[in-house]
């Protein structure tokens, strides 16, 4: 598939310039942002990230759950877990994609999407204090789900060891987007053949308590992108 677009110019629409050489984007850099705002948004409307990183020269790309608290990104998984003890001190990659739209056009080669991502390069960090795990943690929650925190279980010690929750600053990170239609190559507008876009959204389904809910038990608040 190709995001071929002969009408844009080749230069950033955005102004801010990006922090390192390492996330300025190369390839189609009209589609680049890297302006606090359009990163956030992106990284504020997702919930699974990928964070991949290297292990004795073998790459591990691993999908989870990610959020953001200010200027750093977070993760979490077990203690014991290769993404929480090889991670942590290393040079770690964090992505983060959201799929908008299929592009439809009248060759196989301009088919494209239209999509929103983020890539953020840095050190990932283990947080050891136990307040600061909590805290990260009411973050996730509150995040997904405003209000449900203060109704819960508090967290008990053993939970807080079990758990590892990881964040890398967001000091290095770029956007990159496509809004568009399709582009098709000149004469090939006439082809038979339907060409748009298909748009695509994330739907949330209708809620299914587990056997122990009360009737009458208030169906949690659920914050989707």
């Amino acid at each position: 598939m190709s995001d071929s677009s002969p009408a844009l110019s080749d230069q950033p629409a955005d102004p801010t310039p990006p922090a390192s050489d390492r996330v300025r984007l190369r390839r189609k850099p009209m589609r680049g942002r890297y302006d606090r705002a359009t990163i956030d948004a992106i990284i504020d409307a997702s919930v699974i990230g990928t964070v991949a990183f290297v292990q004795d020269g073998q790459p591990y790309a691993i999908p989870t759950n990610v959020w953001r608290q200010g200027d750093r990104v977070y993760w979490h998984g077990s203690a014991g877990s290769r993404l929480v003890r090889v991670s942590d001190a290393s040079p770690v990659c964090v992505t983060l994609y959201h799929l908008d739209g299929l592009v439809l056009a009248r060759s196989a080669t301009n088919h494209s999407v239209n999509f929103r991502s983020v890539v953020i390069l840095g050190t990932a960090h283990l947080v050891s204090e136990p307040a600061h795990i909590e805290h990260a943690l009411e973050s996730l929650i509150e995040a997904l789900y405003p209000g449900r925190w203060a109704q819960l279980r508090p967290m008990t010690q053993k939970e807080r060891r079990e758990t590892g929750v990881m964040y890398v600053d967001l000091t290095e990170a770029s956007a990159k987007l496509r809004d568009e239609g399709a582009h098709d190559d000149p004469g090939d507008e006439t082809w038979p053949v339907w060409a748009g876009v298909v748009p695509v959204t994330l739907v949330r389904g209708e809620p299914e308590p587990d056997d122990f809910v009360e009737p009458g038990t208030a169906t949690p608040a659920v914050r989707l992108p």
